[in-house]
Parts: structure tokens; C-alpha cells; sequence
């Protein structure tokens, strides 16, 4: 048979009648929607409404995935809000198209279905999905600013109600075949490719002339309307809860809610036309370009590897000694192990050990609860490590990681022991998070081989791992530290070697502003609240409690040893004096203790409270500063901070200080990264904000001199 575009959309039709499309784009690994797919895509879907003939449709993939979603890059380039009209327009119509045509249309998902992708199967009569662990379906459209502009917002909850469907699409998650087909948005599941094939085939021989739910006129939402009593509570507190959460900062969280909530009162292509509408507003908006920006080009160019160095093999890490079974070394050795690689987990006693193994043991237990692993899983992650106290166990191993306490002393111990019992080639790694690696390196015969990797904790929900270089560090080390990262599924960003490297420092300025804003009498509350505003996952003084005070108070005397060591001078913080007198004076070292600035409840499910005794060591001040106040130096300093390090040379590309703020502390997601910060508020206009508030409130506040010069010259951050 001929084909409408044999390089988009192949056009089968077998002796039954049943035409399969084939979608297979040419020049890419992935489907995705744009002009080049539908195009071709509205031909076939012309030739199948003007041939009689034609029982039947099966739409397919010709890739491993089956579509991965819009062109982003379409959209991102898109500045009017006609044209992102036009375009969820011309989509939505060629999906009607399809599911009005006359004929029974089957989605054959051989693999992901993600956004457009999978509105696409939704324009289908029937979805059958094969069940490979691999493959992901979802709307996540919001996790970069947007919604679903192809009638998702539509469709999924005229299919499974209302209330199963809000957080598929506020939350952007992502669901298995299985997971799919118990949420009722796959209809069956298939062993393999011709199995479903043969069951697509089946079904349309069951049912020619099936009607789309919305397009039948004794159609009852599954659940009820917007209108519904079952869904009134629902939307008298949707939007307020929303809110609790994104705190305004998301346009597309409120849109979504008003896409679902109208066209719940409304027929379905009038609720089509009402996604459109609030689709071009989120495309248009600052939130969904700062986000593309990041989230979608800065961390697709690093999972690239664009700070890899050039020309070295990729390679694996077979074997891995974690040194230390404390919180970080455990969840290190259960990310590696999950990933499948064989671990040597030592401490000091094989007690210790254990307790670090078990750590994992509960970790494994929960994803069994969830249904993501099975006991066989679980009894395979946990032979792979292995607890122990005997250095010798350490032979064999590719990679070695240190995490042991933040003391110098100690590290360089464990470095010399561990590299006793190693190949000449093998790497050893610090997991210190403010000791410059330069400095560890001192303690290692081989300081080529020695090099950071940062990670953050729980390290197993956490995704970034911060790779340090030493001055000594080689390309190779480099890499094969870079390929281990992305093993265990973790984002690598690279930083030169430098106190506090990159994420340590700037994070710090966050929680340090907000301790100096209670010194200064602010109300401890509305601290909290300015950081939460401003984008933050979680306020300034909750933060430093999960750190630990007492941590930051052994970081702030190393730090005064080691200039001392150098012979400079230490400039402090006002937040220093805060820290002591909270850890010496008031006993309150943090949230591990169960007490810092705020009380930790011993019984499961307690809610933390700010500790009441607050307002008696940091009396409020008579005149409050205004919350917008608070929220420019909580963001300021940590910009303006993020933009030292880049004139520095700490860190080296704008897309790793971008991510690296996002994944690494949580920086406001809506603002696209830390520099990217700066663009959006124009890079003068930062400049003139940041004297103004250094002229209140200290040199700390002083424009790096880089945003000085690219101020005059008119210029900004540029991935």
C-alpha cells in the first residue's frame, strides 16, 4: 500500500480493512508532535474518512517510545498568545477528527506516553499498552509552567472523574502500564508487540462503531460534574490547598484547576476551546520559559555530559567502597546498589555496618508497600551489600567514597587505609560538603585519582550529585566519576574546588538571611512565610534545623581555623551570633535533637511548632519589615552569590549553576535557576536593587563585579 509520508507516518491497511498508522519521524530517537508528525498524521487521518473500506484504525509507533510529547522547542520560541491558541487549536481539531471518523481507532503504546502523547491515545476509542516496566504514562506538562493543551484536561476527567484526574495533572506524575491500567487510562495491558497487535485487532473487530464517553448523549461524568455535590467540598477548598502549596508561583497550577472546573459546566468542545485559552496563557508566561529554560534545555545539555571531559571512554563502576554507614554513606550505598552494583559498606564496627545495610533493608520495605519492588527485588539489592569492618574487603573496588564526619583529620585516615587496599587506577571520592578538595587530597598518594562527589541528603530522593575538582584531579578521574553519577541515576554538575564549592556556599546565604532576619527581630513566622513566597520548598529557619545547627557551628570554627591557617582575615555574618547562642547558650542544635528553632513532637505524625521560647532570646521589633523586603534578601543573596561563584570560575557553566541551585537546595523552581534569576529581573535593575539593600543592610549585599560589568554592557547569562 502507499504510504502518506513514508518517513512520519507510514499508512498500512491489511486485507481486513484495519489500517495502521505508524508513526516514526525521521532523524530522531523520539515522536514528538510538531508540524513534520501532524501534518502527515492529518492526512492519513483524511484518506481514512474518505475510504469506505477502512474497519478500522490502530495508531502505533515506529520508535521505542511510543510519543514523547509537544516540540518543546516550538513552544519555548513562542511570544504570542495567539499563535499558542492556534497551534492546542489545530491539535485538538485533528484529534476530533480521529475520534469522530466513524471507525473503532485503538492506541497501541509500545512504549512511553508522555503529554501530547499521550492526549493523542486518548483521542483513541480503546488503549492498550504493553506492560514494560520501562515505559511511563502522564500528563506533566506542569512540571515545566505548562498545562495540557490537547484536550487532557478534558478528556482524563470525563474518563476517570474529576477527582482521580486533578492530581495526575497538578502533580505531573507519571504512571506504569499497570499503574495505567488500574487508573482506567489504559484499557488492557499486552505481553509483547504482537500480542497487542492481535488484541488491538479484536477489539476493533468487537466494536465498529464505538462513540467516544463525551460524545455520547446519555453520558454521566464518572464521579459527577463540577456541579455535582460529590465534587462541591472538592472545589470550595481545591484552589486554597493548590495554593498552600505553590503559593501563587505556579500559573499553571490555578490554570489547570479553572481548565477542569469549567469544562466540568460546560459541553466538551466548548471545554476544549476553554484549555486553549488558559494553555496560551501559561506559553506565554515568564514562569514556562524560565522552566523550559532549565528544566527541559539546561538539563537535557547535562545529562549530555557538556562538562564530561571530551575524548575518554565511558565506563562502570563494578565495585564501590562507601567509607562511613552514618545516614550519607548508607543512602549512598543504597542508591549504588539499587542501580546494580556490588558494595562494600565499611565503618568502624560491623554494628555500624549493619545499621547502615538495615537503613537500606527500610528503605526497600517501603517501595514493597508501594507496590514499586517485590521480595525477590529486595533480597537482590541487599546481597549486593556488603557490611563490614575490614578494610581489606575494600580490594577490587573501582570507586571508593569517603563519608565519614566532617573532620580533616579523620578523612585523611580513612583515605590513607582505603587506598592501601586499591588498584593503582581506582578513584577515591570525598562526600564532604565544605572541606576544599584540594586540601583532602593532601592525605592520598595518588591525588589525580582523588576527587569530590558531593551529595545531598536523603540521598535517595534527592537528585543531583555535585562533582568537585581538585587542582590535581585528572580529566580521567573526571570522567569516570561523571559516568558513575549518571549510573545511579543521579544530574552531575561540575565545580572547581573552592570553600564550600558551589551549593554549600550559596545555600548557606539563604538560611544565614533568615537567621539574621531574626536577630534583627523579625517575627519568626513571617520568615518562614517570605521564604515559602519567594519559591522556596521550605522556609529559612525549618531548613537550618534539618541541617543541624551544631553542624554549622563545627563548619563556622573549621572555617575560622582554616583562615587563621592561611593568615586571613575572617569576615562574619550576623547570623553567626544566632547559631551560637542557639547551640552553647540555649541547647537547641536541631531538628535531629528534636529541638532548634522549632519543636519536633517524639510521636509519629506530630507537627513541628516554632519554639515558643523564640519571641524571649529574639524580641520582635517594633516595626516589622515588609514581607516583600524579606523575600528580596532571601532571593538576592543567594543570586548574587550564585553570580560570584560564576565570575569566580567555581562553577563554570550557567546551566550547571542553574540546576545545580534547583536539584542542589531547592532553589525557586519558577525562576528558572539562580543566574537565570538575574536575567528575569534584568540584569541593571539587580544591580541597582542589590546596592540599595547593601546600603541597609551590609557588604554582603555588594553586586558581584561581573553583574557590574554586564550591566554596562547590556548583556546576561546565556546557557
Amino acid at each position: 500500500m502507499e504510504a502518506t509520508n513514508p518517513s512520519a507516518v507510514r499508512f498500512d491497511k491489511d486485507a481486513d480493512g484495519i489500517v495502521t498508522l505508524t508513526l516514526d519521524m525521521p532523524g530522531r530517537s523520539m515522536n514528538v508532535l510538531n508540524e513534520a508528525l501532524s501534518a502527515p498524521l492529518g492526512d492519513a487521518i483524511a484518506r481514512i474518512e474518505q475510504d469506505a473500506t477502512v474497519k478500522g484504525v490502530i495508531v502505533s509507533s515506529g520508535k521505542k517510545e511510543f510519543l514523547a510529547g509537544a516540540d518543546i522547542d516550538k513552544v519555548y520560541a513562542m511570544t504570542q498568545a495567539e499563535e499558542a491558541y492556534a497551534l492546542a487549536e489545530t491539535f485538538k481539531a485533528l484529534l476530533r477528527r480521529l475520534e469522530t471518523c466513524g471507525r473503532p481507532v485503538v492506541a497501541a503504546l509500545n512504549g512511553t506516553a508522555l503529554g501530547g502523547g499521550l492526549e493523542l491515545a486518548l483521542g483513541c476509542h480503546w488503549r492498550i499498552a504493553i506492560d514494560d516496566p520501562k515505559a511511563k504514562f502522564g500528563l506533566p506538562e506542569v512540571k515545566l509552567g505548562l498545562l495540557p493543551g490537547g484536550g487532557g484536561t478534558q478528556r482524563l476527567p470525563r474518563l476517570i472523574g474529576i477527582q482521580a484526574a486533578l492530581p495526575l495533572m497538578l502533580e505531573g506524575k507519571e504512571l506504569k502500564a499497570a499503574q495505567a491500567r488500574q487508573q482506567g487510562i489504559v484499557n488492557e495491558l499486552a505481553s509483547d508487540h504482537d500480542d497487542m497487535m492481535a488484541k488491538a485487532r479484536a477489539w476493533i473487530a468487537a466494536n465498529p462503531k464505538p462513540v467516544q464517553p463525551w460524545d455520547d448523549k446519555k453520558f454521566k461524568w464518572p464521579g459527577g460534574d463540577s456541579k455535582s455535590p460529590a465534587n462541591a467540598q472538592m472545589w470550595a477548598i481545591a484552589p486554597s490547598l493548590a495554593n498552600a502549596k505553590s503559593w501563587g508561583n505556579y500559573p499553571a497550577v490555578a490554570n489547570i484547576l479553572s481548565c477542569v472546573f469549567e469544562g466540568g459546566i460546560v459541553d466538551f468542545d466548548t471545554g476544549c476551546r476553554i484549555e486553549s485559552r488558559y494553555f496560551a496563557n501559561c506559553v506565554v508566561s515568564p514562569v514556562s520559559k524560565n522552566m523550559i529554560g532549565a528544566l527541559w534545555f539546561q538539563l537535557g545539555s547535562i545529562n549530555k555530559g557538556r562538562s564530561r571531559p571530551d575524548g575518554i571512554e565511558r565506563g562502570k563502576v563494578h565495585k564501590l567502597g562507601v567509607l562511613g554507614a552514618g545516614m550519607m554513606g548508607a543512602g549512598i550505598a543504597h542508591v549504588s546498589a539499587q542501580a546494580g552494583i556490588e558494595v562494600v559498606l565499611l565503618d568502624t564496627t560491623l554494628d555500624n555496618a549493619e545499621r547502615g545495610k538495615a537503613y537500606s533493608a527500610g528503605l526497600l520495605d517501603q517501595a514493597i508497600k508501594k507496590g514499586r519492588l517485590t521480595a525477590q527485588g529486595k533480597d537482590e539489592r541487599l546481597a549486593r551489600i556488603k557490611p563490614t569492618a575490614a578494610y581489606e574487603d575494600l580490594q577490587g573496588c573501582d570507586l571508593v567514597i569517603e563519608a565519614v564526619f566532617e573532620d580533616r583529620a579523620i578523612k585523611a585516615d580513612v583515605t590513607r587505609q582505603a587506598e592501601a587496599q586499591l588498584a593503582r587506577k581506582a578513584i577515591v571520592a570525598s562526600n564532604t560538603s565544605t572541606l576544599p578538595i584540594t586540601g583532602l587530597a593532601q592525605a592520598s598518594a595518588r591525588p589525580q585519582h582523588f576527587i569530590g562527589l558531593h551529595f545531598f541528603s536523603p540521598v535517595d530522593r534527592m537528585p543531583l550529585v555535585e562533582i568537585i575538582k581538585g587542582k590535581k584531579t585528572s580529566p580521567e578521574t573526571l570522567a569516570r566519576a561523571f559516568d558513575y553519577v549518571q549510573q545511579i541515576g543521579k544530574t552531575p554538575i561540575v565545580v572547581n574546588d573552592a570553600r564550600g564549592f558551589y551549593t554549600s556556599r550559596v545555600f548557606a546565604t539563604y538560611v544565614m538571611e533568615g537567621l539574621a532576619l531574626l536577630q534583627e527581630g523579625a517575627h519568626p513566622r513571617s520568615i518562614e512565610v517570605a521564604g515559602l513566597q519567594a519559591g522556596m520548598p521550605v522556609g529559612p529557619l525549618a531548613l537550618q534545623d534539618e541541617v543541624s545547627l551544631s553542624l554549622s557551628l563545627h563548619i563556622l570554627e573549621q572555617t575560622h581555623k582554616d583562615f587563621e591557617a592561611e593568615g586571613k582575615a575572617y569576615a562574619g555574618h550576623p547570623a553567626n551570633a544566632v547559631i551560637e547562642k542557639m547551640v552553647r547558650t540555649l541547647d537547641r542544635p536541631g531538628k535531629k535533637a528534636g529541638r532548634g528553632f522549632y519543636d519536633y513532637p517524639s510521636a509519629a505524625g506530630g507537627q513541628k511548632q516554632l519554639w515558643p521560647g523564640l519571641a524571649a532570646q529574639f524580641p520582635l521589633a517594633a516595626a516589622q519589615p515588609a514581607q516583600a523586603e524579606m523575600i528580596d534578601r532571601l532571593m538576592f543573596a543567594q543570586a548574587n552569590e550564585a553570580a560570584k561563584c560564576y565570575e569566580e570560575g567555581v562553577v563554570e557553566s550557567v546551566a550547571d549553576a542553574n540546576i545545580g541551585s534547583i536539584f542542589g537546595w531547592g532553589f525557586a523552581p519558577q525562576q528558572g535557576g539562580a543566574l537565570q534569576f538575574i536575567n528575569a529581573y534584568g540584569v541593571a535593575r539587580f544591580v541597582k536593587r542589590s546596592r540599595e539593600l547593601e546600603k541597609r543592610y551590609g557588604a554582603r549585599f555588594k553586586p558581584a563585579r561581573l553583574l557590574v560589568k554586564m550591566a554596562k554592557d547590556g548583556s546576561r547569562f546565556d546557557a
